[in-house]
């Protein structure tokens, strides 16, 4: 099993920086949901509050997952380290679960129109491609 690492193209670290950019900013988002005061939590419209006060827990351990799991992924990546790929198909199992949850059991749509579906397909989209990019990586041998 070699272990030499070849010089990654600056495209890569480019896409790296940027990944990790993504997933800081959604732990943030995850924060700001997962700690979100009474008060804030009473201001929302009562839709929004409902789908809010109704989501499983299952649904918020996946959104952890997913953005802590892609932050991990993404320095594992500028770190070059292999395992980055295992880490970022976690994170996307996770997504999956999450955005299962908001397609097809939450009311979500009903809730938000048609937003309620760019965010999610797009948050999907950048998972799947990160996988792929981390298993690119590992075959070009950028991370070992």
């Amino acid at each position: 099993m070699s272990t030499i690492k070849e010089k990654a193209p600056i495209w890569f670290w480019i896409v790296s920086v940027l990944a990790l950019l993504w997933n800081i900013a959604g732990v943030g988002a995850y924060l700001q949901h997962a700690y979100m005061s009474i008060e804030d939590i009473e201001k929302l419209p009562q839709a929004e509050r409902l789908l809010y006060e109704t989501q499983p827990s299952w649904v918020t351990a996946a959104f952890a997952i997913a953005v802590w799991g892609g932050t991990l992924g993404c320095i594992a990546l500028l770190l070059r380290k292999k395992w980055a790929k295992f880490v970022l198909l976690v994170s996307l199992i996770a997504v999956l679960i999450q955005m299962a949850h908001s397609f097809f059991i939450s009311n979500a749509y009903n809730v938000y129109g048609p937003s309620a579906l760019i965010m999610p397909i797009f948050v999907i989209l950048i998972s799947v491609l990160l996988v792929f990019f981390a298993r690119i990586s590992a075959d070009k041998k950028w991370i070992t």
